[in-house]
């Protein structure tokens, strides 16, 4: 069967399932995005296994649910062991190459305790979620220091920009006026131009590292290039002319109701009653951060359309796998709500359209797939992509590429993710302890359920409710359709996920028989129950040799 020979993994940061022009947006038109889409299989209803960033890239990375894999907040190091793309295409002759950002912090505890430097390849793979790395950034790197300054500060102040963090002083801040600062962390300059120039921001930086990487290879050698990008995450900042692209006429209304806020569930309740939601929840502030919030995305769009062609000009368009997706949404006031945490669609759902160049896809080009899919699919669809042999012991998603050419696999009833609100504020708020901030969402294709530890659920009727207005956790008609929701819950909590070890395969192929042939005779009577279990065996297997 034919199949790709390189894949492009986009990742956005923060991007909305339905701010795109394919995903539904009436006036943000994305021609290069809804391309792609037109050439592969856009998902409709695809979740992350958490909607806050370092998880749910773990997740990614890993193929492995939250539960799974521990790294359940950001800067939670990925425990050493833990197996991720790397360690699964690269027995198969892939390069497996970052260039941007991956939230991932490493387990430097771990790796001291088994003697492995940072600085051997080994070390370095551990270190960066499996990847060789062309270029990280993660971005987020103020003055006060969230993360080493990256390359790109150097690449900004070799073009003129003389500050110790360009990234700030530039990329993300405007020109001030008066007394203000003009950094980009407020979110009253998220309408006025960045200070640095488009050619120079964080977008198309990348996209030039990515183009840098395919000109820098040398050999014919497979590769998988994890393209991460940092926008259109906060700071909501975006260079001319994007930053005054989308006027009051281009905005939609907020999706939230004066109803929410009466009575609401106590979890949902302490999330509105953050200092971020509370701000989303003005019409100003929201107004304000929209045109910035657009204007990335369709910088972002216009990215696309450049690196498109570049595949198309170095050959590579027909034989290279295009995913672009986003690692969480952005509430952006719906729900009276801001940044993302919690499993409403603005937060939970994500954009994901998968271009495989193979001849057996072309039956389901341009179309749209209802098919619940996680994020961990990705993991074992590169996987089979690449000729490798399905891992469903390690790897907890499901291969998407029967889906792609235009197969009817059994496929997964619910879709799940997870958030731990313990490093919050929500959690003082709400007097719980480290352990007991546990919500998992589960969804089918008509309700959405949430168990929250120590509290009632959350049920939406996303049929009869499509925008989770209406919250019937509590409401006793639908009892019986959380019990339901609770078991889907119980049962995948249940699975088998720390065997990595050892496949199912082997497993079964584990027989008594086995055991005996090896001189170990458990539970026999005598010699005659002995040769009676072998002529049976041998009965139920023809052909066994026997010698």
């Amino acid at each position: 069967m034919a199949r790709a020979k390189n894949v492009l993994f986009i990742m956005c940061d923060q991007l909305r399932h339905d701010y795109l022009s394919c995903g539904g947006h009436p006036h943000l038109h994305t021609p290069h995005i809804d391309g792609l889409a037109a050439r592969g299989v856009r998902f409709d209803r695809a979740y992350v296994q958490s909607p806050i960033c370092g998880p749910s890239r773990m997740s990614f990375y890993t193929g492995r649910y939250v539960i799974s894999h521990g790294s359940s907040w950001n800067s939670y190091p990925l425990k050493v062991g833990e197996l991720t793309l790397g360690d699964h295409l690269r027995p198969l002759g892939v390069d497996t190459v970052l260039i941007g950002k991956t939230h991932m912090k490493a387990d430097a505890e771990g790796m001291a305790r088994y003697g492995i430097e940072p600085g051997t390849v080994i070390g370095a793979r551990l270190a960066e979620c499996g990847f060789d790395v062309f270029e990280r950034d993660d971005g987020l790197h103020p003055d006060t220091g969230y993360a080493t300054s990256p390359r790109y500060n150097d690449w900004l102040r070799a073009r003129g920009y003389d500050d110790a963090n360009p990234w700030q002083a530039a990329a993300n801040s405007v020109d001030p006026e008066g007394n203000e600062t003009g950094t980009g962390w407020f979110l009253k300059y998220s309408d006025r131009a960045a200070k640095v120039a488009e050619e120079h921001s964080e977008t198309p930086y990348l996209t030039t590292r990515f183009m840098e990487f395919i000109d820098s290879r040398t050999d014919d050698t497979p590769w998988m290039c994890h393209l991460s990008f940092i926008k259109p995450h906060w700071p909501y900042i975006v260079p001319a002319p994007y930053h005054d692209m989308f006027g009051p006429d281009t905005w939609l209304p907020p999706v939230r109701a004066e109803s929410e806020r009466n009575d609401p569930h106590p979890v949902y309740k302490a999330f509105m009653d953050l200092r971020v939601s509370r701000n989303f929840s003005r019409d100003d502030v929201r107004e304000t951060v929209l045109p910035g919030y657009m204007g990335l995305i369709k910088q972002m769009d216009d990215q696309m359309g450049r690196l498109f062609a570049f595949l198309d000009d170095r050959g590579l368009s027909d034989d290279t796998m295009i995913v672009f997706t986003s690692d969480h949404g952005d509430y952006l006031g719906d729900h009276w709500l801001g940044e993302k945490e919690l499993f409403h669609d603005p937060s939970v759902r994500i954009p994901l359209i998968v271009y495989d160049p193979s001849p057996e896809a072309d039956a389901t080009r341009g179309t749209v797939s209802d098919a619940l899919v996680e994020a961990i699919d990705l993991a074992p669809t590169f996987l089979e992509t690449f000729g490798g042999t399905a891992q469903p012991h390690r790897l907890e998603g499901r291969s998407l590429l029967p889906l792609l050419r235009g197969e009817n696999p059994p496929w997964r009833k619910v879709a799940i993710s997870e958030y731990d609100y313990a490093p919050t504020a929500v959690r003082a708020a709400l007097g719980r302890g480290a352990g007991d901030c546990r919500l998992i969402m589960a969804v089918s294709q008509r309700w959405k359920y949430v168990f929250a530890e120590g509290f009632r659920p959350m049920l939406f009727d996303l049929v009869a409710d499509p925008q989770e207005l209406n919250d019937l956790g509590a409401d006793p008609a639908c009892a019986d359709v959380c019990s339901d929701m609770r078991e889907h819950v119980f049962a995948w909590a249940r699975a088998q996920r720390q065997r990595i070890t050892m496949s199912d395969a082997a497993i079964l192929s584990q027989s008594e028989r086995r055991t005996v042939d090896a001189g170990i005779l458990i539970g026999f009577w005598d010699e005659d129950e002995l040769s009676r279990m072998k002529r049976e065996t041998d009965a139920d297997q023809p052909g066994r040799d026997n010698a």
